[in-house]
C-alpha cells in the first residue's frame, strides 16, 4: 500500500474527517504501508496537503473530498460564510478547540475537566464526554469558588488535584466575561488562556488593561486557535516518538 493511500484509509476509518495528531497516531498502524523515510511525519503533512482527494477544513484539520456536503452540512467549515447553519459552525468550532485541548492536557497528563452540559457535545466522532478524564469536577475549594469553577470551558488539574491551566474559547461571545471568571479565581496558582481568533487578540488586549484585571493580567494569555492546533500536532507526534 502506497503512503498516501494509507493516510485516506485512515481519515476513512475516522468517519472521513480527522486532525493531523489523529493521523498521526492511526496510520502507523497499517501494516500494510512501510514508512522508511526519517521524516513520516513531514510526508503525512505533505500528503494532506498536496492530495487531490483531501481538502483543508481549517488549520491542523482534514477531510475527505467525497464526504464535503456531509461534513459541511454538520458545521464542518472552512469558514462561516460557507455554512448552512450558522449556529451549527459556532457549536463545532466552540466543541472542537475544547476537544483539542482536552486531548493536550491527557498527553501532558493532566486530568482534564468540561462543564456537564458540554459533555455531550461533539469532538469529530466522539463526545467530550469520552475524552475528558474526569466526570465531576475536583472540590478543591469552597463550594462557591468550585461552582464559579464549573462553568469553565476546559481545566486541567495537576497530580494534586489543584488548578494547573484554565482555558476559555471565546468565537463571539464577550471576553470580558471570561476575564470576570479568571478574576474570581486569581488565588490559585494556575494559569488562564483566552483561545479565540487571532482576529480577536486587539480586543482582549484592550480588556485585559481594564482597572478590574489589574491584579491578574500577567497571568492571562491569549492564545490563537492555529496555535492550539500546532501544539495538538506536535504533541501527538511526540507521543508517537516516545512509543518508538
Amino acid at each position: 500500500m502506497k503512503q498516501y493511500e494509507a493516510v485516506i484509509r485512515t481519515i476513512e476509518k475516522l468517519g472521513g474527517i480527522a486532525t493531523l495528531g489523529q493521523i498521526n497516531q492511526e496510520v502507523f498502524k497499517i501494516k500494510e504501508c512501510e514508512w522508511k523515510t526519517k521524516t513520516p511525519f513531514a510526508s503525512i503533512r505533505r500528503i494532506v496537503q498536496l492530495n487531490e482527494n483531501i481538502y483543508k477544513i481549517k488549520p491542523g484539520l482534514y477531510g475527505l473530498l467525497k464526504y464535503k456536503n456531509r461534513l459541511d452540512n454538520l458545521g464542518y467549515i472552512v469558514g462561516e460564510t460557507n455554512s448552512k447553519s450558522l449556529e451549527k459552525f459556532l457549536e463545532f468550532n466552540h466543541s472542537y478547540y475544547q476537544g483539542l485541548l482536552l486531548e493536550i492536557g491527557n498527553m501532558k497528563g493532566m486530568s482534564t475537566y468540561i462543564p456537564a452540559q458540554d459533555k455531550n457535545k461533539l469532538f469529530l466522532s466522539k463526545t467530550l464526554n469520552e475524552i475528558s478524564t474526569l466526570d465531576k469536577i475536583y472540590e478543591f475549594s469552597y463550594q462557591s469558588i468550585v461552582s464559579r469553577a464549573k462553568t469553565i470551558d476546559v481545566i486541567w488539574f495537576n497530580e494534586r488535584k489543584m488548578l494547573s491551566s484554565v482555558f476559555e474559547v471565546e468565537h463571539s461571545t464577550d471576553i470580558q466575561n471570561s476575564l470576570l471568571k479568571f478574576n474570581d479565581l486569581q488565588d490559585f496558582y494556575s494559569q488562564f488562556y483566552i483561545v479565540a481568533d487571532k482576529q480577536r487578540q486587539n480586543e482582549f488586549l484592550k480588556k485585559i488593561n481594564y482597572a478590574a484585571f489589574k491584579e491578574i493580567k500577567e497571568r492571562i494569555k491569549f492564545i490563537d486557535y492555529k496555535f492550539v492546533s500546532n501544539l495538538h500536532t506536535k504533541m501527538s507526534e511526540l507521543s508517537m516518538i516516545e512509543q518508538l
